[in-house]
């Protein structure tokens, strides 16, 4: 981030954090919870992409973050939570998918689809629908790629932090209990627009338009992948292994 943008306007957002950063704005580190400032940051949804090579095996990793956008100072925060940590989009539906209850998750639909940035590139994303009647209606669209439901949904980000215990008996004395913390957020659609956008319409989106976003991230990922590939080429290269001279069998030189 830097001071000006792009046209040469002084950054709001850059100021707001240099504030912070220099202590013109309290944190709750510095003078508590009760007089830290507080901002409302107006962000888009982003993906953050990249080929791992985990367990000698590479895939696409795509995670959802909260990219760009402008960052406000305010006095208080909205007193509801259900105001806090909002989000609204466009969506092209592609796949609906119902998970029943189990032990560990309730009830939940994964709602499947595209949206856009402000580019208008194609982001390829899963929201999840854990009302009821919000996994009944999205259900009832029987959307598909061969039939696209393209409206506005809405809803929030929620984080949750799961914490597994595991539990090592003692034989003579007091158990030893380990704890590990991950923290998993969730995009939860909590409305849909009643009118949906006309599909293969000039109004909002053609067809047309569509499969060349498509087609525009399938050339973006082939580029993503091929600089993964030169870069696990050249660190293998690099590697003293790689390097090492090899000696032969049974000739030792002391």
């Amino acid at each position: 981030m830097t001071a000006v943008t792009s046209r040469g306007n002084a950054n709001a957002s850059y100021g707001v954090l240099m504030d912070i950063i220099e202590g013109r704005i309290a944190t709750i580190m510095s003078a508590g919870a009760d007089k830290a400032g507080k901002v409302r940051i107006d962000s888009a949804i982003g993906l953050n992409e990249f080929y791992s090579n985990r367990g000698g095996k590479e895939e696409l990793v795509s995670v959802k973050r909260n990219e760009g956008g402008f960052i406000h100072t305010v006095t208080e925060l909205a007193p509801d939570e259900k105001h806090r940590n909002t989000f609204t989009t466009d969506m092209v539906i592609t796949k609906v998918i119902r998970f029943e209850a189990d032990e560990n998750n309730p009830e939940r639909g994964v709602i499947r689809g595209s949206i856009f940035d402000f580019r208008g590139t194609l982001l390829p994303v899963e929201f999840t629908a854990t009302n009821p009647n919000a996994i009944n209606y999205f259900e009832s669209l029987e959307a598909s790629e061969k039939n696209p439901y393209f409206t506005k949904v809405w809803g929030r980000q929620i984080s949750t932090t799961i914490v597994h215990k595991t539990v090592m008996e003692n034989a003579f004395g007091e158990d030893e209990v380990q704890e590990t913390r991950r923290s998993r957020k969730d995009f939860v659609i909590t409305g849909a627009s009643k009118e949906p956008y006309v599909w293969d319409d000039e109004s909002s989106i053609t067809a047309q338009e569509y499969n060349k976003a498509m087609s525009d991230r399938e050339l973006a990922l082939a580029a993503l992948k091929q600089r993964n590939d030169e870069y696990q080429a050249s660190r293998q290269s690099a590697s003293p292994a790689a390097s090492a001279p090899v000696a032969n069998k049974g000739s030792f030189d002391f």
